[in-house]
């Protein structure tokens, strides 16, 4: 039981990080632990567990529920129940809640073939001054704001732009498009410091495949030949449409599956 004097429940302060179990593995858990502790120092929650017993916690989850694969992890500390509804963290005198939810989840495979449509909103990624977009918080407010505009809008997900209104991520995943088979991503800047975003960064330095973390706009982005969204639950996702215009050919395209076929390679690593 949570209480409601919780202050992920009252004030969505807490912090929190999205896993995947893959045939009895956790890709890149300790880079999502180096995040969480990161996000962990910022915003002065105390996880109340070290990263051994926080571990540990987290495989006996799935040892109790006998999960094997094709789970999707959700760990979250907040900061703590509170003595009273309010925001001063001084009232936050019982200590961090952890929870860990563990369930049967996988990504629909059919998104590779059917793709998926971005429609582009008016809210944006704030700058670090507001909200720090690199940090994974349980305050996602404005992201939620910005996908249902989309989803009005007949669209899957919201691309959001940043403060200078060039492209930046969507709502919950980091995105990529290809031109001239050369892969670009924002500056970084605005956006979640993706655990999957910097393993494709990666997969194209060693495929050798070009790659540029740059500022561009809708201009280049409506001209792509390929475009797609990375992030720990679906991967690496094609979008074949954006503010109704279709990208490229309307579907996957070489590089998208070269750089998926190597991203498969670094799950079993």
């Amino acid at each position: 039981m949570v209480s409601v004097y919780d202050s992920g429940f009252l004030l969505g302060d807490g912090i929190w990080e999205g896993l995947r179990l893959y045939d009895g593995h956790i890709p890149f858990f300790d880079d999502h632990l180096d995040r969480l502790w990161e996000a962990s120092a910022y915003t002065e929650i105390e996880i109340g567990l070290d990263r051994d017993a926080l571990k540990a916690a987290v495989w006996e989850t799935l040892k109790v529920n006998e999960m094997m694969t094709d789970v999707h992890i959700r760990l979250m500390v907040t900061r703590g129940r509170k003595r009273k509804p309010f925001q001063h963290p001084h009232l936050s005198i019982f200590g961090s809640t952890v929870v860990i939810i563990a369930e049967h989840s996988k990504p629909d495979d059919a998104a590779v073939t059917r793709g998926i449509r971005l429609h582009t909103v008016p809210h944006h990624r704030g700058l670090p001054l507001t909200q720090d977009a690199k940090l994974n918080s349980h305050s996602k407010l404005n992201c939620i704001i910005a996908l249902n505009h989309a989803v009005r809008a007949g669209a899957d997900e919201a691309l959001m732009l940043d403060p200078f209104g060039f492209v930046n991520t969507t709502n919950a995943c980091n995105f990529f498009i290809v031109k001239k088979e050369a892969v670009w991503t924002s500056t970084g800047d605005y956006c979640m410091n993706g655990i999957t975003r910097q393993k494709v960064i990666d997969i194209c330095r060693a495929e050798q495949i070009p790659v540029f973390e740059r500022n561009y706009s809708l201009v280049e982005t409506y001209s792509a030949d390929e475009a797609f969204l990375t992030g720990t639950f679906g991967a690496q996702t094609p979008v074949f449409e954006i503010d109704g215009r279709q990208i490229g050919a309307g579907r996957t395209g070489p590089v998208f599956h070269r750089i998926r076929t190597a991203y498969k390679r670094l799950l079993v690593a």
